[in-house]
């Protein structure tokens, strides 16, 4: 290992709190192809325990220490090409542990445009500018006299001349530059104000009309909705530094000054250097930093929308599986009608039908009767109605077909639709359902996703869900890697049935990918079902290296090997075969016996390649096989009555469905067709710092109306017992776009040099 990487381990290693051995192993293991859920589930001996939080850090600093060194070699390489290259240089470069102090140092000697500076040192005015530099006594326009020139007319065109090439110079000094930055970044203002005349077409950002607070504290979703603002051109959004400071200069001109020793009281070059000064921070420094700063502010805003929408997603996707069981979907619609689908206990499509209950038709007696008809017929057991709109109308048609069915009636759940139409519209729902109308597909995966969600999730588009805030602003790229790790973690850390499982599902499996999850959905149609894991490798390209990634996370139900059924990796059948047989028993009915299990000692089982938390792993497995991590399933029931916002009035108790969680606090479907928001000082009766210490998306609650605002489709309420006046930012949070309206939505801060600086500078001083 090189000592670039040694180094680079070492400093991931102090900010995921880990040894760098253990930092060390995880990168050979993921530079091997080795993903995270098999490295943090089946190389627990080789990491040291690092769990998945722990690798997913190390993956994304790796990558971004990883262009940091590609980035500083170029530009060693440049600097040396120009020949400007000198030993403190080397080691300034060297000693750099982020992307924007490694530009900073690289700014002067960045092959650029030709500029003013450029220009005045063609016209022989280089000397001038040092002179005057140099010599704080010297008359400015009685110097420049010397430069005339057919090109220099003037003394006044000299003296330009001259501060174009000084402004260059202390607009690309980097200890100057990080100075300024931190000074804006501990005084700067956010300031948004309202475009003239468009008041009323953007009154959804009123509250940011005219509004400021430190760059420094501006909350993510908030710095999203005020440029979101911008860019529909209601709000022009800028920072302000100093405004109200007094005096002739303002504080960062005096920091520029004060950089190269120019005094305000000094001699006739030092005033005429206090305007240089002044000049270069207005034109040149605050246009660089302030676009810096705007760009970190936007990076930093979409972090936390992502990692919002990615604790979201992980939430929703192990969400409560209702079960196997035969299920009805109902995708409500007015006008269209309600599109019905029935499927088994698989998933499996067993009839579909549409009705018209409401208007034009109001067919209520017909529609009831092909209901009834259909939970007759297949034996229904769950009926799945999604959110959207006509959902309460439509779960009061279900409700009053319940009460003429005899028991054993059926459970209604009102489920979210998100994505629906996006599913139904897919490549892969018709490769699924390839002689169903696509209307009627969404209904079918609104009963699939009843019985299991994260199955059925698995094939939508994961930002096309809608679990998050601002996704269609922020970095779509980041986004997509975020999420496809939360769907890959959750995935892996359920398991999959392999005889039953999607493409899109085995796709998201350790080791797979698409081409390889069809070769196997294409292998089990041909062959039937596996029998064994070992049967796998006889699929079409699926080596041993994706066979050893993939196995642990497949289940096989009722098979030949009753491990197989278990999350016990095949490479380490041997040491449960041990610890059965140490017990004396058979396996299977060894296989969930607690007591027995809990008897034994994992040191004994210990060997040379399966270290203790390996042996531990395999005994909580026998003892709890195949167990799903998942929670029991459970569901809200809405108030009756309650169906639309102007139904709605404060001090009402209602009970609902947290389904997004923000860091303001919790969007909450109450069933009225648009979430209400439970601010962060509402969600408990104590401080909260963070709202995902009280809730997360699936939880089901009981919130009290504070407010309703029906004409801007606001909905404040509390989980407090006694309920107080929401904040006056909470009104501010609420103009950020509501996380779900029903219906069906459109499609790590660098760190500091630490311990890698010197590390870092040793391996340039080796690499020269």
């Amino acid at each position: 290992m090189t000592d670039i990487t040694t180094a680079i381990a070492a400093l991931i290693a102090t900010e995921i709190a880990a040894r760098t051995d253990q930092v060390t192993s995880a990168i050979a293991l993921l530079d091997g192809g080795a993903t995270v859920p098999f490295v943090a589930r089946y190389r627990k001996e080789a990491t040291g325990g690092l769990d998945d939080a722990q690798l997913r850090t190390l993956n994304e600093r790796l990558g971004y220490l990883r262009e940091l060194e590609a980035r500083r070699s170029a530009i060693l390489a440049s600097i040396e090409g120009q020949g400007k290259m000198t030993p403190e240089l080397a080691t300034q470069i060297a000693r750099v542990a982020t992307k924007s102090e490694l530009e900073d140092i690289y700014l002067p000697y960045k092959p650029k445009r030709r500029t003013k500076g450029e220009i005045a040192r063609e016209r022989g005015l280089e000397p001038l500018a040092d002179a005057l530099f140099a010599d704080r006594s010297l008359n400015p326009a009685r110097e420049a006299e010397a430069y005339l020139t057919d090109a220099v007319p003037d003394a006044k065109a000299a003296l330009d001349g001259a501060r174009d090439i000084l402004a260059e110079r202390f607009a690309e000094d980097a200890d100057l530059i990080g100075r300024l930055r931190a000074h804006m970044e501990a005084k700067a203002l956010l300031r948004a104000r309202v475009v003239e005349g468009k008041e009323e077409a953007g009154a959804k950002f009123s509250d940011y009309f005219d509004h400021a607070e430190p760059w420094a504290k501006v909350p993510g979703h908030r710095a999203l909705a005020m440029l979101r603002g911008r860019n529909e051109e209601i709000l022009s959004v800028d920072l302000e530094l100093d405004a109200d400071a007094e005096g002739k200069y303002k504080p960062a001109e005096l920091m520029v000054a004060r950089h190269f020793d120019i005094r305000a009281d000094g001699g006739p070059a030092d005033q005429w250097l206090m305007e240089v000064a002044r000049w270069s921070w207005r034109v040149k420094l605050w246009l660089h930093l302030s676009v810096d700063l705007m760009g970190r502010l936007r990076e930093r805003a979409e972090e936390e929308a992502i990692t919002v929408f990615a604790r979201n997603l992980k939430d929703l996707l192990l969400a409560a599986p209702a079960g196997n069981r035969a299920t009805m979907g109902l995708d409500p619609g007015i006008r269209t009608g309600v599109k019905v689908a029935v499927v088994d206990a698989t998933g499996k499509v067993l009839d579909t039908a549409t009705i018209y209950p409401f208007q034009p038709r109001n067919d209520v007696e017909g529609s009831r009767a092909v209901l009834m008809a259909l939970v007759a017929r297949h034996k229904v057991e769950l009926i799945a109605i999604g959110n959207g709109t006509a959902s309460r109308e439509t779960e009061r048609l279900v409700t009053d077909m319940l009460a003429m069915i005899p028991a054993p009636k059926p459970m209604k759940v009102v489920v979210s639709e998100a994505g629906a139409s996006v599913y139904s519209a897919s490549e892969t729902a018709s490769n699924e359902l390839p002689g169903l109308d696509v209307s009627l597909r969404g209904a079918v995966s609104i009963a699939r996703r009843l019985q299991d969600p994260l199955a059925e999730l698995v094939k939508i588009e994961p930002k096309s869900i809608g679990v998050g805030q601002y996704q269609h602003d922020v970095d779509q790229f980041r986004l997509a890697r975020a999420l496809d790790a939360v769907v890959e973690d959750a995935v892996n850390g359920v398991g999959v049935d392999l005889n039953m499982a999607s493409a899109p599902l085995l796709a998201r499996v350790s080791g797979l990918g698409t081409a390889l999850a069809e070769a196997i959905v294409a292998h089990r149609n041909a062959n039937g079902a596996f029998a064994s894991r070992k049967q796998l490798l006889a699929v079409p390209r699926l080596g041993p290296k994706a066979f050893e990634q993939a196995a642990g996370f497949l289940r096989i139900r009722d098979g030949a090997e009753p491990l197989d059924a278990s999350s016990v990796h095949p490479e380490a059948y041997g040491v449960a075969r041990k610890i059965v047989a140490a017990c004396g028993r058979d396996i299977r009915t060894l296989m969930g016996d607690s007591a027995a299990l809990k008897a034994l000692d994992p040191r004994a089982f210990v060997d040379e390649t399966f270290g203790l938390p390996t042996v531990r792993d395999i005994l909580a497995e026998l003892e709890k096989p195949g167990r799903d991590p998942r929670p029991e399933f459970r569901t809200a029931s809405f108030a009756e009555g309650i169906e639309e916002i102007s139904d709605l009035k404060p001090g009402m108790m209602l009970e609902g469905t947290v389904t997004n969680v923000a860091a303001f606090g919790a969007f909450v479907d109450i069933g009225v067709h648009q979430d209400g928001l439970v601010h962060v000082s509402q969600l408990a009766d104590r401080f909260v710092k963070d709202p995902h210490e009280v809730v997360k998306a699936g939880d089901v609650v009981k919130v009290r109306v504070t407010e309703v605002d029906v004409k801007r489709k606001r909905i404040g309420l509390s989980m407090r017992r006694d309920a107080t006046p929401q904040p006056s930012d909470a009104r501010a949070e609420r103009n950020a776009p509501p996380m779900r309206q029903k219906g069906r939505p459109s499609a790590p801060p660098p760190a500091g040099q630490g311990a890698m600086g010197a590390a870092l500078e040793r391996a340039l001083k080796n690499r020269r």
